[in-house]
């Protein structure tokens, strides 16, 4: 998992070991080479017990982070006969395929990245610290070892991806309980659970405790279990969607229907108001962005009073701020005032549009939430006043 942070990357500037095997006129291919070095036995077995050996003989290329026969040595005792088990072929595929990224990524290019994605759907991570090269918490102890068809880097541990799934891997974080009794709620659990791709903008406990009182219990209430699901639905993208893509994409489409805009802010990013404290999380079926604030689909316009809108603004805003989160209190009225804008409801370019303009584009350049709250606060009420 990844802190994310947006600004200039320093690239490392690490030195591999260069494998110092001497490489034929005309180099096999990524199996024939892993079988004449004689160190990755158990990686050839397991590649042939897994049916994977026709697809890495394939054109490719690839870049494999090949175990060693000492690296397989390291899992727990029974490991790997576990995984060579026919009933287990799924397991070991999956374990395998965490071990190949598509192309060819040579040394010099693997130290410039943080991560990449790999045949198993996962990310793997990759850091360079005290001069080595770590993929995982495996260290790469020889590199650019050429085959016909990509190339290989010799790894001193077996990679091991995610095995839960999405609840199961918020369960074992501690810190999603409010997330999770929801998800039970509104009957999303299994879902979530299931094959997916998703990708999960997760709310803390602390961002659900930011809402104003009484509001998760009004929503766990079974009359209100529609309600909650659209607000779970308005989280999670189908997909698995790393960070890095994400702010690549600008936006998401939500299984609620409704949009998400993601984008950078400062040093920092942001999903709507809410900021992106944790990401790339890793789960089975998915990957999960943990986020600092509870996600609100935006009102359907048709047949809603935007004086309601305003007020269930204010209603939610003015707790928060007098309970002292007046950056919270600021970023319901900011959200609010984008969608009256985008609404219809004000004329383009009349005084009432210009002033919530005016009072977003000061929130955004100041740096005081409580200056932030308080003008769009301002705004708010006069564009309440003018829908009479």
């Amino acid at each position: 998992m990844t802190r994310f942070s947006i600004g200039n990357v320093c690239l490392a500037s690490a030195v591999l070991a260069v494998c110092s095997t001497s490489i034929p006129s005309r180099a096999a291919d990524l199996v024939d080479t892993a079988v004449a070095a004689g160190s990755f036995k158990t990686l050839a077995t397991a590649l042939q017990a897994a049916d994977l050996v026709g697809a890495l003989k394939g054109e490719g290329p690839f870049t494999v982070f090949a175990p060693t026969d000492e690296a397989f040595a390291k899992l727990p005792p029974g490991t790997v006969e576990m995984l060579l088990k026919p009933e287990n072929k799924a397991q070991l595929v999956s374990v395998l395929t965490y071990h190949v990224v598509k192309g060819k990524v040579p040394a010099a290019k693997v130290v410039e990245l943080t991560g990449a994605k790999t045949l198993n759907g996962q990310q793997i991570d990759i850091k360079v610290e005290d001069g080595k090269v770590f993929v995982d918490k495996a260290n790469v102890t020889k590199t650019d070892i050429a085959c016909s068809n990509g190339v290989i880097h010799v790894i001193d541990h077996v990679l091991l991806p995610a095995a839960d799934d999405i609840p199961t891997t918020a369960e074992k974080a501690g810190s999603f309980k409010t997330l999770l009794a929801a998800l039970d709620a509104a009957g999303l659990s299994e879902a979530l659970a299931g094959k997916g791709p998703f990708t999960v903008f997760a709310p803390t406990d602390d961002a659900f405790a930011k809402l104003p009182a009484g509001t998760v219990e009004t929503l766990l209430l079974p009359e209100n279990r529609a309600k909650l699901a659209a607000i779970l639905k308005y989280h999670v993208v189908e997909g698995r969607v790393y960070a890095s893509d994400a702010l690549a994409a600008g936006k998401a489409k939500t299984l609620q229907g409704g949009p998400l805009t993601i984008a950078a802010k400062g040093k920092a990013a942001q999903v709507n108001e809410a900021n992106l404290v944790l990401t790339d999380l890793d789960a089975a079926n998915g990957v999960i962005h943990v986020i600092d604030s509870v996600l609100l689909p935006p009102e359907k316009q048709a047949g809603v009073d935007p004086r309601q809108v305003i007020e269930r603004a204010i209603s939610q805003g003015a707790p928060l701020y007098n309970s002292g989160h007046q950056a919270e209190c600021a970023k319901i009225y900011m959200a609010t005032a984008r969608h009256l804008l985008g609404s219809g409801h004000y004329a383009a370019g009349g005084s009432t549009s210009h002033t919530l303009q005016t009072a977003l584009m000061t929130s955004e350049q100041s740096t005081c939430s409580a200056t932030q709250a308080w003008t769009m606060r301002q705004a708010l009420e006069v564009a309440y006043r003018d829908l009479r």
